[in-house]
């Protein structure tokens, strides 16, 4: 009994010991980032961004179809940015070949949520991803004139206006953006787009849907923005 009492009493001196020594002791680098974690000084919202598409821009300038769009972009510690997408789309279009004139405009919508996939995600440019929902509610006008029935002779020219039409789908993007100077930016979005529902004219597919694009002719689009962090 007294051996194994002066052998208990021997182990916790020892302990205790130990214990003095080990908080007497000046902590390492290594020591101190393993026994705590070190504190992010970026704030939860770091500010926010509006950008402009210029493609768009010159699409219509250039062609029979374009759009206008701006987007906010809100910045969540530098790498989740939900973003809200704004623009207004429209074609003016007269077919060579089959002679059918397609017109539309009205606005169009997305939301969805950017991910910051740099490894430094504090860095002044940014790779990200993300997804969209899209919608928009637009009206199309389509006729053709001095069209003859090839049967019976007569005049087969139509005209529908005001059609009522609606489409909404998904996009999966990826984009870049890189720091010109001070709070300026400049970047792409690649977009792959997924038609979810849609509500087409009385006659069938519409030729162009605003902040789409032109029906079957890609699933694929892009942006070029002028970006400015605030």
């Amino acid at each position: 009994m007294i051996c194994q009492k002066n052998i208990s009493t021997y182990i916790s001196g020892l302990a205790v010991s130990l214990l003095l020594l080990f908080a007497s002791a000046p902590v390492s680098r290594a020591q101190s980032r393993l026994f705590s974690i070190e504190k992010d000084s970026v704030p939860l919202f770091n500010g926010f961004a509006l950008s402009f598409d210029l493609v768009g821009p010159v699409m219509q300038a250039m062609g029979d179809y374009g759009d206008y769009e701006a987007a906010l972009r809100i910045n969540l510690h530098d790498q989740y940015f939900p973003i809200f997408e704004i623009g207004y789309g429209r074609a003016d279009r007269d077919d060579e070949v089959t002679g059918i004139r397609y017109k539309t405009g009205a606005p169009f919508f997305r939301i969805g949520c950017d991910l910051n996939l740099l490894r430094n995600k504090h860095a002044p440019n940014r790779l990200y991803g993300g997804v969209r929902y899209a919608f928009t509610t637009y009206n199309v006008d389509i006729s053709r004139s001095g069209m003859t029935d090839p049967v019976w002779g007569s005049d087969a020219s139509f005209a529908i206006d005001g059609d009522a039409c609606n489409q909404h789908w998904m996009e999966v993007v990826f984009g870049l953006d890189a720091k010109v100077w001070g709070p300026l930016h400049m970047g792409w979005i690649f977009r792959y787009k997924r038609r979810i529902a849609h509500k087409d004219s009385s006659i069938g597919n519409t030729w162009y849907v605003p902040g789409y694009g032109i029906y079957g002719d890609t699933r694929l689009g892009a942006t070029f923005n002028v970006i400015v962090d605030i």
